[in-house]
């Protein structure tokens, strides 16, 4: 198999402690369907082009340049050149600012995840050793770095013989979620209904594995793909799905039942100890 490429090379450095390190993508879009846009008159492909919004006219890449709208069609013109010679840190280094509590982390900012390796095998020990002690410790270094001539706020932990290192997304690019929960009256929970959906639960233990994961979406489109290829009517879509809140008590007790009986009789001996006492 061959050595995935790396999308960063540089030295990551923990006080007077440095190594040499690669950032190496985790993720592939290689078995993602992809379409091309065709020309419904000759079914031949189209590619897009930049055009001049007062002409029409299409623009060369030579002639191409980024602007930056300071105000109402006003543009700041920006050369690749300038763009170069901003000069960061973050450019070469992975300078670690902060360890955080690997419990403390909050999900919801993790973004893209990257494979975090020695660049050589000089570098190997003091990898090892850096990435070891945050193991111990159970804590992820925070820093940041430029990818794709973009600054990144990173999360760095220990993974493996490697560690993983995931792009974070900022404060504001966050949805407050009070600002989503905010009109959700509090409810207090019948006990019945909340024994019934906790044995539901406890009906269906797993671990978590992502190779069991489906993309049922990807399939689709593949089934539709498949079958307009051998000329056959695509696949029925599936039908919406039924809801019926009106007794959700007798819904939770037939889910319960079709999992498991036991489970049921002792949601129903549960609920007529409660009345009687």
């Amino acid at each position: 198999m061959a050595t995935a490429r790396a999308a960063w090379k540089g030295f990551l450095k923990i006080g007077s402690v440095s190594c040499g390190v690669k950032i190496v993508g985790a993720v592939t879009e290689a078995e993602k369907i992809h379409f091309r846009i065709l020309n419904r008159k000759d079914g031949l492909p189209v590619k897009s082009a930049y055009v001049d919004e007062e002409t029409g006219d299409i623009v060369d890449a030579e002639d191409q340049i980024k602007g930056f709208e300071a105000e109402k069609d006003e543009f700041i013109h920006i050369e690749p050149d300038e763009i170069k010679k901003i000069k960061l840190v973050s450019q070469h280094t992975l300078e670690v600012d902060e360890f955080v509590s690997i419990a403390d982390i909050d999900t919801r900012y993790l973004e893209k995840p990257y494979y975090l390796v020695p660049a050589d095998g000089a570098s190997l020990e003091a990898f090892a050793v850096i990435r070891d002690a945050m193991a111990r410790k159970k804590v992820a270094a925070r820093s940041c770095v430029v990818l794709y001539q973009r600054g990144r706020e990173v999360l760095i932990q220990p993974f493996g013989k490697g560690m993983l290192l995931t792009e974070l997304r900022t404060h504001d690019e966050m949805i407050s979620a009070e600002t989503v929960f905010k009109d959700l009256k509090a409810r207090k929970v019948d006990p019945e209904m909340a024994e019934i959906a906790e044995l539901l639960i406890e009906k269906k233990p797993a671990k978590f594995d992502p190779s069991k994961f489906e993309d049922t979406y990807e399939n689709a489109l593949i089934a539709m793909i498949d079958a307009k290829r051998k000329g056959k009517k695509p696949p029925k879509p599936a039908p919406r799905p039924k809801t019926n809140v009106v007794d959700l008590t007798s819904i939770l007790r037939n889910s319960l039942a079709q999992e498991g009986g036991k489970a049921a009789t002792r949601a129903k001996s549960s609920a007529r100890s409660r009345k009687r006492a």
